[in-house]
């Protein structure tokens, strides 16, 4: 099954900049395929993960934290759907962090943050190493998901759901060209 890699703190603020697809062309050995501009690939050939990492730190222009996932992971959290059937609110975005490690929360989910209010970040579900919720668009969010780390006791990595989509999409367009079913160019995003 391909691999997921999330890199933490790339492109934020015009800090540790550099360009994730041409990190992905460096790793096209292992079939990697960039998705946006936060550091998110997707590795559908990643062969032995010691090879691998140790490929993927060689070829980053500065040393940074990486979150690696098996596609199974991200296609089971699809499956649930944390967000249900509940439509998008304007200048709220869904989000998914990545724990480094499976993180075990010291306050009773769901919680606000601030927890008193007008809140900022909304955590509503976690399980194992995703944390789901969503948060407004305001300069001080940014500080309220860096709490996430320390309520969780690993180090996390945030994206929006619409980029877990579109690597699921990428996954699961992988997994039917492997298995015969897809006919024609693909349609990952």
């Amino acid at each position: 099954m391909a691999l997921v890699v999330f890199l933490r703190g790339i492109n934020v603020g015009g800090h540790r900049r550099f360009r994730p697809s041409i990190l992905a062309q460096e790793l096209s050995g292992f079939d990697a395929v960039n998705v946006g501009a936060a550091g998110t690939l997707v590795i559908r050939r990643p062969g032995p993960l010691a090879k691998f990492r140790a490929e993927l730190v060689r070829k980053l222009p500065f040393q940074a934290e990486v979150a690696l996932c098996d596609g199974r992971e991200l296609l089971h959290l699809e499956k649930e759907n944390p967000f249900g059937i509940e439509p998008t609110r304007p200048n709220k975005v869904r989000f998914v962090s990545i724990l480094s490690k499976a993180g075990r929360c010291t306050t009773a989910i769901p919680f606000a943050l601030p927890p008193d209010g007008e809140w900022f970040v909304r955590v509503i579900a976690s399980n194992k190493r995703f944390v789901c919720g969503e948060y407004r668009r305001h300069m001080k969010t940014i500080g309220y998901l860096g709490q996430i780390d320390k309520l969780f006791g690993a180090t996390a990595t945030t994206r929006n759901w619409n980029t877990i989509l579109a690597v699921v999409g990428i996954l699961k367009s992988s997994v039917k060209k492997a298995d015969g079913s897809a006919t024609g160019p693909s349609t990952s995003p």
